[in-house]
């Protein structure tokens, strides 16, 4: 069977408007109360915010794809480009890169989509590379761009991509159509149909010879915040790299046919997730400001020391509970004075402690 591209009718998707008519409007609601969520955080705790979720979008983004980079490397870089204080020994090529990249992709969110755009996307994603022949435009190699797994001698073919010869073509007609498709074009599209559209479209031209699943992505959030006409800030990216086998089941189901029902209904369960996932982090910030206002001049510093340590790892904290050799590491306390620390956050309702002895565990009271 062909590849969608090679098919009669390409670019031209298919899809049941019907299945995706709740996705829309359940997507449009949710959004309007993210928004005000948001408003209940002062300045700080919206830059907080957004440095945060920023960071973990460039990460998944990339765990996805099968790179693991260093988060407070990412972080300082966007730190940086937002004018606040970071750590100038942490930067490297790879963790700048996506960063920057998910920084230009938020702030740019309501310009035109231009070939000059997409290509810096590239080169960013790309930045230390120099095992690829072309970096920050069109790929060029006359071999066919395929998308396989498995080992060398016996490689499973998932997708191959059109040939290299009519990328810009089809870039510049995807480009006409990302513009065309926005919510004050002549073609305009419905938020999450558009955003899923754009990635499937984009993946399956596979324009570079790296990063274009997470330009696919990238788009993809592009076209939901020009949809609301604001960043949208969701956890897209964290979603999708807690259920990656099925989101590469997906793109690969929907590679052979122009009929994408199943890819958009997957997809717009994934995004709205991923703002479910984001409204409980905001309630969690807000949740953790008025904590730390409750009980700041109540601690001494090993104990707050723990607590924001706690916070760290946000709404779900420790995995199983604060034990007390987690206190201890954390504070570098002595046992007896983590046992009084501990007693001590518990007595003021700041801890609520479950367990006994050895199964003794600690969680915050929010």
């Amino acid at each position: 069977m062909k590849w969608n591209w090679e098919q009669k009718g390409w670019p031209e998707f298919a899809f049941d408007t019907s299945a995706m008519k709740h996705f829309e409007e359940r997507f449009l609601s949710e959004s309007g109360i993210l928004f005000g969520a948001i408003k209940h955080l002062d300045d700080d705790g919206i830059s907080k915010l957004r440095i945060d979720i920023l960071s973990d979008e460039s990460l998944r983004t990339s765990e996805i794809e099968g790179e693991y980079l260093n988060r407070a490397s990412i972080q300082s870089s966007i730190r940086r480009h937002f004018g606040l204080q970071y750590d100038r020994n942490l930067s490297r090529p790879f963790e700048h890169g996506i960063a920057e990249m998910m920084t230009a992709v938020y702030e740019s969110y309501a310009e035109p989509l231009s070939c000059k755009t997409i290509c810096k996307w590239q080169k960013l994603i790309c930045a230390g590379r120099n095992d690829l022949e072309s970096v920050g435009c069109y790929r060029t190699h006359e071999e066919p761009m395929r998308i396989v797994s498995g080992s060398l001698d016996a490689p499973k073919i998932h997708f191959i991509a059109p040939p290299s010869k009519d990328v810009p073509v089809e870039m510049a007609r995807f480009i006409k159509w990302f513009n065309a498709s926005s919510s004050t074009g002549q073609s305009a599209l419905s938020a999450l149909t558009r955003s899923g559209i754009a990635h499937l479209y984009f993946v399956s031209i596979h324009p570079f010879e790296d990063g274009n699943g997470r330009i696919a992505r990238a788009l993809a959030e592009k076209s939901l915040a020009q949809a609301v006409g604001h960043p949208t800030l969701i956890a897209l990216a964290q979603i999708i790299n807690d259920r990656r086998k099925k989101y590469y089941d997906a793109l690969a189901n929907n590679s052979r046919k122009l009929e994408i029902t199943e890819w958009l209904t997957f997809f717009a369960r994934s995004v709205l997730d991923a703002q479910s996932y984001t409204l409980r982090l905001i309630e969690f910030v807000i949740a953790k400001n008025k904590f730390l206002a409750r009980f700041d001049t109540q601690l001494n510093p090993r104990q707050k020391k723990v607590l924001l340590r706690i916070f760290e790892a946000g709404p779900d904290g420790f995995e199983g509970g604060l034990s007390a050799a987690n206190y201890r590491s954390i504070s570098k306390a002595a046992s007896a004075t983590a046992t009084r620390d501990l007693a001590g956050l518990t007595a003021k309702g700041a801890l609520i402690r479950t367990g006994e002895r050895k199964s003794t565990r600690y969680f915050l009271n929010l």
